[in-house]
């Protein structure tokens, strides 16, 4: 089996936009569909013309925007009302008008549906299905039918969502869809019933899964095992209530664990960039513990899992996560042993090996500082300091400070403005001081610390010039209890080309960010030592 013999049909733009709180633009979907194109789906829904106002100007402006490589653009509507001619159906029209190579039309394939929500009788239904198909084939579209509510109608009534399957086909649609539209199906239920109907059925079937039950993916994997060739998915699962299969998640299984060449090869390795492009555009956070394209798919924590994969990184992947374009990841926090602080080091560039016992001693720093209340896990620049620190030509501190000193003035006209004070010496390498005493205004006091430090070491660093906070994050621990929580601060600093995050612990929320300035500033001083 092909990729042209298998469809991988992604309905982002549309199903995948009813999720709450998504909302894209004209501009957006455009974006969503070319990159949808680099991972190889077949098929890319646009949305509903004619029905919402976006969806129309869409599909007009992607005719001279969107050249796509490997997918065709779907135009998805519903088969013609209940007592109108298909041609006079305006529904049916702007279906016609969006100009699409395929359309998807949705039918109403449960008994009761088609008696109480389109009031019509089980025999007008099918005559739509029939009238609908036959229009859109004659004027040389590609017809798939998506059989709405298709398994509760079964449970209901299982011969009726088989005639309208069999309308369809006879009337000349390529695909059949069963869609779990409640998503309550489980995926013993969804292989019993598809093999069945696949049994009782002459066209190709495909299959569309909501996840209410968490097994959105599993169903139409036991779909595929019973005999469907067209799977529909979303992006990261997006969708209305609890979402729908994921796109990603569908193709990574299909070829890696199935052997099914659903996608061209070279497009499997664009995975991940694409799902975290399209989280952008969709303006939620990336699920870093997404299958296959998480950040956290293939980190490993524990010192025991570490030590084998120090041996065989296998042992501990289910693939190679360069399949999928993603990257294993080492952990460190209080359960990591010596290999998992080798295996981090060597990700981050600094070996430790050969260099004594200095493994034994990051193992127990780090056990000590994570007692405290440290974290390492999202704080890759700290830590690899902290490495760093036991090589023997480990970089010494940039400064020795004296003190520093914020305040927060608040103005009578509801202006808010923080300064910062600091008072640091520079070292020389004969032992010379130079003492500087800097001072900085920002919108809050971190900032005024950030901006007074850098001023007052940018003479001597001036690749600090190009140096900015990018990100803050606080996360108070209560485990001391009462006033006594400890206050742990991440900072993610930019210099325009990369970023990277550190940490900073104290019961003082900005002596916490103190800690994560200077790290995050001697981090870009080690990374980059000369201005040029």
């Amino acid at each position: 089996m092909t990729s042209t013999d298998f469809h991988v049909f992604d309905t982002t733009l549309r199903d995948g936009a009813q999720r709450e709180g998504i909302s894209y633009s004209v501009a957006d979907k455009l974006a969503v569909a070319r990159l949808l194109d680099e991972i190889g789906v077949g098929f890319i829904e646009g949305g509903w013309p004619g029905a919402l106002p976006k969806d129309t100007e869409f599909f007009a402006r992607a005719r001279t925007e969107l050249k796509l490589r490997h997918a065709q653009l779907v135009a998805f509507g519903a088969t013609r009302k209940a007592g109108v001619r298909v041609a006079d159906d305006p529904q049916v029209r702007a279906l016609l008008d969006a100009e699409t190579p395929v359309v998807c039309l949705v039918a109403k394939s449960d008994v009761r549906h088609v008696r109480e929500a389109l009031r019509t009788t089980l025999e007008e239904n099918l005559a739509m299905v029939a009238d609908t198909v036959a229009f859109f084939v004659g004027h040389g579209r590609r017809v798939f039918l998506d059989c709405e509510h298709f398994f509760d109608g079964y449970a209901a009534d299982p011969d009726y969502g088989v005639r309208v399957l069999e309308s369809a086909f006879a009337a000349g649609a390529e695909v059949g869809v069963l869609c779990d539209t409640n998503g309550g199906m489980l995926p013993m239920g969804i292989g019993r019933v598809v093999a069945d109907v696949r049994a009782r059925t002459t066209g190709t079937l495909g299959i569309h899964c909501q996840d209410d039950t968490g097994c959105a993916v599993a169903n139409t994997l036991a779909a595929v095992e019973a005999g469907v060739s067209h799977v529909q998915g979303t992006a990261n699962g997006y969708g209305e209530r609890a979402g729908n299969a994921d796109t990603f998640a569908l193709i990574g299984n299909l070829v890696t664990k199935m052997g099914l060449p659903v996608v061209p090869a070279e497009c499997l390795p664009e995975l991940q960039r694409v799902s975290h492009a399209i989280a952008e555009l969709a303006n939620i956070a990336p699920d870093e513990h997404q299958p296959f394209v998480g950040a956290s798919a293939f980190a490993h924590k524990a010192g025991l899992h570490a030590s084998a994969i120090k041996v065989r990184p296998e042992l501990y992947n289910h693939l190679d996560p360069a399949v999928v374009g993603n990257d294993m990841r080492i952990l460190v926090t209080e359960m990591a042993g010596r290999a998992s602080i080798e295996l981090k080091g060597r990700e981050l560039g600094v070996d430790l090996a050969g260099q004594g016992d200095a493994i034994g001693r990051v193992v127990d720093q780090v056990k000590v500082l994570e007692a405290d209340g440290w974290s390492f896990e999202a704080a890759d620049a700290s830590f690899e300091l902290l490495l760093r620190a036991q090589l023997p030509d480990a970089p010494p501190p940039l400064f020795e400070l004296e003190s520093y000193r914020t305040s927060v003035e608040h103005w009578g006209n509801g202006v808010v403005v923080s300064e910062a004070t600091v008072k640091v010496h520079l070292i020389d390498a004969d032992g010379t001081r130079e003492r500087i005493i800097s001072t900085g205004e920002g919108n809050g006091p971190v900032n005024a610390l950030d901006n007074a430090l850098r001023q007052a070491l940018v003479t001597r660093y001036p690749q600090l010039a190009e140096v900015s906070l990018a990100d803050y994050k606080v996360r108070i621990l209560g485990w001391k209890g009462g006033t006594s929580a400890t206050t742990r601060v991440l900072v993610d600093t930019t210099d325009g080309v990369r970023e990277w995050t550190t940490v900073g612990v104290h019961d003082n929320v900005v002596e916490a960010s103190w800690h994560a300035l200077v790290d995050a500033l001697t981090y870009a001083v080690v990374r980059r030592p000369s201005a040029g």
